[in-house]
């Protein structure tokens, strides 16, 4: 796994932590506004990282691996970890497991485990799997139809069928089955973070039982809805506002 960083001089560190079917550079927009106050440690996921050849693990191992980094890198302590969708499934883990002091822990329309029966959660993976296959096999022409009704430009679906084609099926299996069902410690251990979940306004029913899970299992949980960009949209179309909330933590 490839380690990003940018603002090296800086005191307080940020980790970025992108979402599947994308490539660290997910961040390119914030990266500039926050380099100039956060030493920022930006990972390439394994499966999604294209100077390396090799395939997702699963949410608890990248978030073992990001802890064990963290530490043998001499860090003391992080002032916030920040994930996306399937990002923000490997944040928590990195907040519940981690081996220096993290002050906050933000969770973007992370995804939670299902509260379902195994079988159940195994079609649902089958079913993500195989649409990511058939738009890795059918490339930008399938991509366009597919999101025919959402204001994604030809070069937006270009860059998610590059991103596919480096994919192997075993990543993109590997991301949603893991994502669907990575393990939370029962309990939950007691950690000296605050955590907070945002949502976009638009997609609050898609994160029902997410928001439900979070509510129950870590209640401290602080919660915020962001304006109606879409999971996902606030890094890529808002970078300025991602700049000034992850900063107001001061």
């Amino acid at each position: 796994m490839t380690i990003h960083e940018f603002g090296k001089e800086n005191k307080e560190t940020i980790i970025l932590i992108h979402p599947s079917v994308v490539k660290w550079d997910y961040f390119e927009n914030v990266i500039p506004l926050l380099e100039k106050n956060y030493h920022l440690l930006v990972p390439a996921l394994p499966g999604y990282d294209f100077d390396n050849d090799n395939d997702f693990t699963s949410v608890e191992q990248i978030a073992s691996d990001l802890n064990n980094w963290i530490k043998a890198k001499g860090f003391t302590e992080i002032y916030a970890v920040y994930g996306c969708s399937m990002g923000g499934s490997v944040a928590l883990m990195v907040a519940l497991g981690q081996k220096v002091r993290i002050q906050h822990c933000v969770i973007d329309g992370g995804i939670t485990p299902y509260q379902l029966p195994w079988i159940v959660t195994r079609f649902i993976a089958l079913k993500d799997y195989l649409m990511m296959m058939i738009g890795r096999a059918g490339g930008v022409a399938l991509l366009e139809k597919a999101f025919a009704t959402d204001d994604y430009s030809k070069e937006d679906l270009q860059y998610v069928a590059d991103v596919l084609r480096h994919c192997s099926s075993k990543t993109l299996w590997r991301t949603f089955e893991s994502c669907n069902n990575y393990k939370v410690p029962d309990p939950v251990p007691k950690i000296d973070t605050h955590i907070h979940y945002w949502y976009a306004k638009n997609e609050e029913k898609e994160r029902k039982n997410d928001i439900a899970y979070i509510r129950r299992r870590l209640p401290q949980t602080e919660f915020e809805v962001l304006p109606e960009l879409g999971h996902g949209g606030l890094v890529l179309l808002r970078p300025e506002l991602f700049e000034e909330m992850m900063s107001k933590f001061q």
